[in-house]
Order: structure tokens, then sequence, then C-alpha cells
């Protein structure tokens, strides 16, 4: 689900971060919750406002079409206020939109200011991680679990918040998201520094005009075709169940968990073992499947909460999934990328809702599930168009226009000779002292070294962001460089960069060292912790398996370990 640097030293927590990290990451939890949250009251609204279920379903609609529009300009507008007081003004409109829904007292009112809400979530969601990130201590690894920690918790606890309050009231969610928002406002703006703007503003045509690249088009009609499925399977499924919002709530946290569970551990698994197109063919087919379950069943309430459970599998790796495809095959700065894709997402998701509502109107509450199982087995003939640029993006081969694993020279050219020993390190952790670990393993065997500084973009659900600056990565290698040539030891450098794959970037990191003939690769500890270090999808991993020399778990202060199959399982299994 997410990029990590999977090289630094010994591990630090992630949770040990500056009160600004801890401050968006509460709002982060909060932000997340905002779609699970309303579930459970969607029959209670209907009852007490005398609404029909496809006006009520206008609440998805009304907040998902301004996000999707509103994905367009937010890139432009965090350019020039900086990201800071864009987090703030978007948290500012949630505060009042969501209090504003729960004072009001017509269901027309409350479509109208989930509207509003919907503007706050999309100035807030695209700032958030770029905030975590740059806020945080010891490298972004730690931020990153912290953010996925917030996503889980978000999605898992939204619905079992929304289901207790209301049961209390059908306001109770849009009041209790208010005071939480207002707590994480006066939190972000009393502990996160001001950011500095871009030095390049982002222009507002730039999300439109990226669509123009065929990659980045396919991926994301794809995904206006997935989300469709989606939100119509959540605006709807609560009906046929018949339950109480308690039992809603209690229903859809587990289908929450299961999101999170397979967006973070499984997902990564997957991609790595099959590839990533293989893996979403199969999903949305499950997909598809679980909403035909639905619509044939939907007169038999048992029948629906299991579907809705099962399918937060599915969700979950289609949401990691898709995100990183969009960022293989975009040619385009990640931002940018980013928006466009949301912007398409976003789109489906809010216009299934109406139309659903209307088809339930027309004919039963049946068709409208039938047609999100539609929708989800149309993307794959969508997907299988642009099958040809997620592979070649995976495989390295250089067709089409992808942004994929590749090494940029830094400092000066290799002399030749002797082939090199590859360390490769991280931006944070003690990175400096796994080089230097390093250098006496190449001086014992008298060969010159190598460092690959690893720079990957951060991939969380439908969000990337950049890490580190291309500048930043240069000079952490100039800075090892230039310490290794005080002390006589003949180095070269590289960049080594990438989008979401760790896996990826491993087998790039391997294909690297038979080229060059390198006799041994090593790495440091991940500040991850073992069980994601050494899990099927982590860059160590891959580059055990695809590397033809030896791989070694550098340790400054204790014995080397060489890596293999086994050694990988042990250290998994054991969390050392």
């Amino acid at each position: 689900m997410s990029a990590s640097h999977e090289e630094h030293g010994r591990a630090a927590s992630p949770f040990k971060q500056p009160k600004a990290v801890w401050a968006v990451a509460f709002a982060c939890v909060i932000s997340f919750m905002g779609i699970g949250l309303v579930d459970p009251i969607l029959p209670a609204l209907a009852e007490s406002l005398h609404a029909s279920p496809s006006q009520v379903s206008l609440l998805f609609s009304s907040y998902l079409i301004v996000t999707a529009v509103a994905m367009l300009v937010v890139g432009w507008v965090s350019s020039r206020l900086g990201a800071k007081r864009t987090l703030v003004i978007g948290l500012a409109v949630i505060v009042v939109f969501a209090a504003a829904a729960g004072a009001t007292d017509s269901i027309n009112g409350i479509v109208g200011f989930r509207a509003g809400w919907g503007l706050g979530n999309a100035l807030f969601i695209a700032t958030s991680l770029a905030v975590i990130v740059a806020s945080a201590s010891g490298g972004f690894g730690g931020a990153i679990i912290l953010y996925e920690t917030a996503l889980g918790l978000g999605i898992a606890v939204g619905p079992l918040l929304g289901g207790e309050l209301g049961a209390i009231s059908w306001r109770g969610p849009f009041f209790g998201v208010a005071v939480l928002m207002a707590i994480a406002l006066a939190a972000t703006l009393a502990f996160v520094p001001d950011s500095p703007r871009p030095a390049r503003p982002t222009s507002p045509a730039a999300p439109l005009k990226a669509l123009r690249h065929r990659g980045l088009l396919t991926m994301g009609i794809m995904a206006l075709l997935y989300n469709w499925g989606f939100f119509t399977m959540l605006g709807y499924a609560p009906y046929p169940m018949k339950l109480s919002a308690h039992e809603l709530g209690l229903v859809f946290t587990g289908w929450g968990l299961l999101v999170a569970l397979f967006s973070v551990l499984f997902a990564p698994r997957l991609q790595a073992r099959f590839g990533t197109a293989p893996v979403l063919y199969a999903n949305l087919f499950c997909l598809g499947v679980v909403m035909a379950v639905i619509a044939a069943g939907v007169a038999t309430p048992a029948v629906v909460i299991v579907a809705v459970i099962v399918s937060g599998a599915f969700i979950g790796i289609n949401n990691t999934l898709t995100t990183q495809a969009v960022m293989l095959v975009s040619p385009v700065e990640r931002p940018v990328a980013s928006s466009a894709y949301g912007f398409l997402r976003f789109i489906g998701g809010g216009l299934a809702p109406y139309v659903a509502g209307k088809l339930a109107d027309a004919t039963d509450l049946g068709v409208p599930f039938y047609v999100g199982a539609g929708a989800f087995l149309l993307a794959i003939p969508v997907l299988a168009s642009g099958h040809g640029l997620v592979s070649a993006a995976e495989q390295h081969t250089g067709e089409g226009e992808t942004v994929t694993p590749g090494l940029v020279p830094v400092g000066p050219a290799p002399a030749g000779g002797e082939p090199p020993l590859i360390v490769a390190v991280g931006a944070g952790g003690n990175a400096a002292e796994i080089v230097d670990a390093a250098a006496r393993l190449a001086q014992d065997a008298d060969s010159p070294l190598e460092v690959v500084h690893v720079q990957l973009t951060a991939v969380v659900e439908e969000q990337a962001v950049e890490t580190e600056t291309e500048e930043s990565a240069r000079a952490a290698v100039t800075a090892h460089l230039d310490r290794l040539a005080a002390r006589g030891v003949p180095a070269t450098g590289q960049v080594l960069t990438g989008v979401g794959d760790r896996a990826a970037a491993g087998r790039v990191l391997a294909r690297h060292a038979a080229e060059v003939g390198a006799r041994t690769v090593a790495v440091g500890r991940a500040v991850r912790g073992s069980v994601t270090q050494f899990g099927e999808g982590s860059l160590t991993t891959a580059l055990t398996h695809a590397a033809a020399c030896t791989v070694v778990l550098i340790d400054p202060d204790s014995t080397h370990r060489p890596l293999t199959a086994a050694a990988l399982a042990e250290l998994r299994g054991s969390g050392a």
C-alpha cells in the first residue's frame, strides 16, 4: 500500500513523532471516518426526514462530486498557500459544514452541507500525507506507518462510532465529526509549523492536461468504474440489511477492518507474487461476483450482510493497487497524477448513488447492485487495454510513457576494474553507520564501494507524495561519498527512484548488481520493522530472491548476516 525505505539502521519506534505529526494523524483518523460514519444512519435518516433512499443517497453524491471537482484545483491552491494553510482551511470547512449538516432539519439541507464538507475533505486529503511526511522525525518510514495506522483506525472505527452516535440520534455522527475535527484544527494550528510554498506553482489546468496521457486516462476510467460499484454498495447495502444503526455500525466495522488489513498487509504481497494487473483482474472479477450475490440475495438480509463484509477484503486490495498502477504509468508529477486520478475516481463514486437511486425507484432494489456488478466487470477490459503499459512499467522494459524504478548516477563515474560491493540505504535512521560498515566489508574484500540511496514515492490509498526532493537525495549520496573519500575509501553513488512498489525497486537493484558484477549487496535494518522488511512484497525480499550475488543484512553493532530464503523466513517469523 505504500513505499518505504527499507534500508535504515536499527528500527526506531514509528510512534515517537513530533506533536505536529500526531495532530495531523488524529485529523486523518477523523477524515477517514467520513464515509463509513454515515452508513449506519442512512435508514434512520430516510425514516426521520421522510425521505426516499434515492434522496438520502445524494449525501454521497454531493460530497463526492464536489470532492472530485475540487481535486482539480487543490494542487494549485496548495502550491500558492502552502500545505499548512491549505490543511487548516480544509479542516475549518469540514467543521463548519459537518455541524451545519447536524443542525438542519431537511434532507436537502444535509445534501447541500455535505457538498461543502466534500470541499473541505479535498483540501485536507490533498495535503495531509505530505504534511505528516515533512514533519516526521527519523525518516518517512515511521510517518507512513502512522498514516496507515490512522487510515485503518478511521475506516474501521468510523462505522462503529457512527452506529453508536446514530443510535442516539441521526444528528450524532455529524456533530461528532464537527467536534473531533475542531480539536484536530486547534492541534494543527498549535503544533504544525508553517510550510514553505513550492518553488514552482502548480497550474490549475495541469490535472486535466495530464488526462491526455493514455496510461493515466485508462487507469482513471478503470477507477471510475470501480468506484461506481463500490459506492453503489456503500450507499444502498444498508437498506436490505434491515438492521438498527448500532447493528449496521458493527457490520461496517467488520467491513472496514478487512479493508484496512488487506490494504496494508496482503495487497503488497499479492502484487509481488503475481503482478499488479493479474491481481486487479482477479480482484475486480471477485467484486463483480460479490455484488451479483448481493443483487440476487437482496431479499435475504443475512446474504447481504456477509457479502458486504467479505467485499472489504477485495476493496482493500483494489484501493492500494489501483493507485500504484496509476503512478506506475503516469509520466507527470505525482501530485498532478493524484489530482487527475482523484477527479475521475470520485466522479464515479458520486454519480453511482444518484443513478442507483433512480434505478431503485423505477425498478427494485436489486437492479442497482446488478449494475454495480456490471461496472466492476466492465473495469476488467478497460484495464486490459492498458495492461501493456502496467506490465512494461513493472518489468522496466521502457515501453510507453511510464515511471519505473531507475538508477541515477551521482558523483564520479566508476573507475572500472574490480566489481563493487553495493550498499542500499534510505534517507533516515543510521544510514551513515550502515554505509561505514559496508565500507569496511568492501575494504576487507579489496572492492570499491557503490552507495545506492533509495528514494521511493509513498503511495497510500489514493495519495502519492514525494518523500524527499531529488536535490536532497543527491545531497545524501554526496555526503556519504565525501565522508568515504576523507577516509581514503574509493566509492561511487547512485539514487534509486521508484513509485510505491518496493518489490519492483528490489528487482531493479538486483539487475543492476548483476550488470556491474557486484559480489555483494548490503542492506540495513528497516524502520518499518522485521515483519514488513522481510515479508513478501518488500524491497529486501525481492532483492534477495532476484540477486545472483550474496545479499547481506548489515548490523553495525553485531555480526552481518547473509540473507537467503530460509533466513528471510526465520527473520520474518521471529520478528528479530
